[in-house]
């Protein structure tokens, strides 16, 4: 099975495209309903929609016309998630809780219904919402099948507060099968040093829990199984895994699950995977994966995050030129995150609010290992192309010292936006021998018949490879693959 990428609803892709127990392990991070606005993602009261608040997600769920009807609907259906329902009903009412309830109820149903017998499952929720999402989880899946209530512990900046300083989130596991998962590796945590000294150089020691069997200290050397309170950094403002993303999670915390639940081959899901850290992981791992997003900029994300180099099928790319001409009319934001993604680029900004010129940006090295990181400014336009927006891109490139800069425009450009271009001249680059236009403009038909832009990456350059540039040897990580 491929890996795949799906834009849309989880519910309805699920649905659709997912069959029945074919992964072994499920991880999602859904909007926790904290009230913190990262931009709307559902239906605002009246049931419309704000086209300028999708720029992440909303972890905010609406009580409204929609969530009501869901609502009867699965109350209707019966049956234990009926019943939970039923009372959350009863007890909450008909507040933003309810509806994100009633909204992740299908898709925990769902999930379920994909997950191998032998599978296992990890909600990632935070206390606001876990006590009442632990209910629903024992209702699709019965309580027998719960195995831990894990706490990631972290420690971040504190804010005051008339209350202890919250610092964890929780993350229900389960099995599919009442038995327990078939893949379960357990991992250790180091000894302490105090326990390290005390049993050194001895041949024998007592276990430390049942204080009658005794272990070599060789057995005990890795450690003691791993407890379900997992002491672990958040990524901090300037880490590298930084992307940017407001609910961005640790690799770590990512690799520590897949690990456990999962070996080589098996099937990963995510259907609420945002930036992409559980399939990047999965991906390092050599797992399969399938990742669900509805919004155009996790994608985009994600394809910059997997880069050129990643093979995966993706659903959601419009393919024909009225398709794209459509998503550009419907939201000029979708059009230029399906391009800055299909570029590989990075979104340049996530927010609202003037973006400098740039929509996007493409880092790539054509230097020995440690030499200078370059950049590609990668700017979209919707609208009709215009000359000025060659001399802007201009502007920029030399204002941000970039060494490329590529106009992606919805129509074809004008013979004078072509002339402008080529004057900027070309950007040689000389480790790979080779000459690239400065200022390259795409149109929305060449995307979409896989023309890309020219730069001096392994990937994309047709040079031969070669072992020295001017009598230096280059590192064979940086020299280019035989074509």
């Amino acid at each position: 099975m491929p890996n795949r990428l799906y834009l849309g609803d989880n519910l309805t892709t699920l649905h659709e495209h997912i069959e029945s127990e074919t992964v072994d392990l499920i991880y999602l991070d859904p909007p926790f309903n904290c009230s913190k606005n990262y931009n709307v993602l559902f239906a605002e009261e009246d049931g419309t929609k704000d086209a300028a608040q999708e720029l992440v997600f909303g972890d905010t769920w609406s009580w409204n016309k929609e969530s009501a009807n869901l609502l009867e609907e699965l109350i209707r259906s019966g049956g234990r998630v009926a019943d939970v329902l039923e009372a959350f009903r009863t007890f909450l009412g008909a507040t933003t809780m309810l509806a994100y309830l009633t909204m992740m109820a299908p898709r925990l149903v769902e999930l379920r219904r994909v997950l191998k017998p032998q599978g296992s499952i990890y909600l990632h929720c935070d206390p606001t919402a876990s006590h009442y999402l632990k209910l629903l989880m024992d209702a699709v899946f019965t309580p027998a099948c719960f195995r831990n209530e894990i706490i990631w512990s972290y420690r971040r900046w504190p804010s005051p507060s008339k209350h202890f300083q919250r610092m964890h989130d929780v993350i229900l596991f389960y099995s599919r099968s009442p038995k327990g998962p078939q893949t379960f590796n357990v991992s250790y945590e180091p000894n302490s040093p105090s326990y390290e000294k005390r049993f050194k150089g001895k041949t024998q020691v007592l276990d430390p829990e049942t204080k009658t069997r005794k272990l070599t200290v060789d057995k005990l050397s890795k450690g003691l199984p791993m407890r379900d309170v997992w002491e672990m950094k958040i990524i901090p403002g300037s880490g590298k895994e930084r992307l940017g993303y407001p609910t961005q999670k640790p690799e770590a915390l990512l690799r520590r699950i897949i690990e456990a639940s999962t070996n080589k081959g098996d099937i990963v899901l995510d259907p609420f995977c945002g930036c992409g850290t559980s399939i990047a992981v999965a991906d390092n791992l050599k797992r399969q994966w399938i990742g669900i997003d509805i919004t155009h900029l996790a994608i985009a994300v994600i394809r910059h995050r997997l880069g050129p180099s990643a093979r995966y099928e993706f659903d959601g790319d419009p393919t024909t030129l009225s398709a794209l001409r459509a998503l550009a009319q419907e939201s000029p934001f979708k059009f230029q995150c399906w391009a800055v993604g299909i570029l590989c680029g990075f979104p340049f900004e996530h927010k609202k609010g003037a973006d400098k010129g740039i929509d996007g940006t493409i880092a790539f090295h054509d230097e020995p290992v440690g030499g200078r990181t370059k950049h590609i400014i990668i700017s979209v336009k919707s609208g009709k192309p215009h000359l000025a927006h060659v001399r802007e891109l201009r502007g920029v490139i030399e204002r941000e010292k970039a060494e490329i800069g590529i106009l992606v425009s919805l129509d074809p450009p004008t013979k004078q936006m072509v002339t402008e271009a080529a004057d900027a001249g070309r950007y040689e680059s000389q480790w790979w021998r080779s000459r690239h236009q400065r200022i390259q403009i795409l149109t929305g038909e060449d995307l979409l018949n896989g023309i890309r832009a020219d730069y001096p990456s392994p990937l994309q350059t047709t040079i031969s490879p070669r072992k020295q540039v001017a009598g230096v040897d280059i590192p064979e990580q940086m020299r280019l693959p035989k074509i």
